[in-house]
């Protein structure tokens, strides 16, 4: 039977998301935002439109290969790529409506959070039967609609700001 188009194409693009996030040390701000820019619109729909609805059985989780330090490695990186940049104000945090104080949130921080799940389900399914690929997707898609959508779209708008500077050099967000 095969896997289905859309779900080699997620499996695709989140691969090279995490070859574009271990190589942020090597890049450019302006190559890796626009790389960034070009991957997650796509992750996000691809994400979207996984079909896991005709999996019946029990599915395995994805199991957990990043480590802690390799982890807070890509982030410095990134976080050092971006400088200044790397932070943003969040308007999508629960306590914000109950602030009067601005919540900051890092790209990093967040670019680090969809490299964690993208290289565990990578690892997960490296050597994995068909079935066990379709029936960890089912997890996948699971965190997608309760945690790492909004993490995906909370970090378009700083991207898109880096990336065009929206609002020009001296102005805030």
């Amino acid at each position: 039977m095969g896997l289905k188009p859309n779900t080699l194409a997620f499996i695709g693009l989140c691969n090279e998301f995490c070859r574009m996030m271990e190589s942020a040390a090597e890049s450019d701000p302006q190559t890796f935002v626009a790389e960034a820019l070009r991957l997650l619109p796509r992750i996000y729909i691809s994400a979207s439109d996984l079909d896991v609805s005709t999996i019946e059985e029990d599915y395995p989780g994805v199991d957990s290969y990043l480590e802690e330090d390799y982890y807070e490695s890509v982030r410095r990186n990134v976080e050092n790529l971006l400088g200044p940049d790397d932070v943003f104000l969040e308007v999508f945090e629960k306590e914000m409506k109950y602030s009067d104080t601005p919540i900051g949130a890092s790209v990093a921080e967040g670019m680090c959070d969809l490299f964690q799940v993208f290289y565990n389900l990578i690892s997960t399914i490296r050597y994995a039967d068909e079935t066990t690929i379709e029936g960890v997707l089912v997890g996948v898609r699971e965190d997608f609609e309760n945690y790492w959508s909004q993490v995906l779209v909370n970090l378009l708008r700083p991207l898109n700001n880096i990336r065009f500077n929206v609002l020009g050099e001296n102005e805030e967000i």
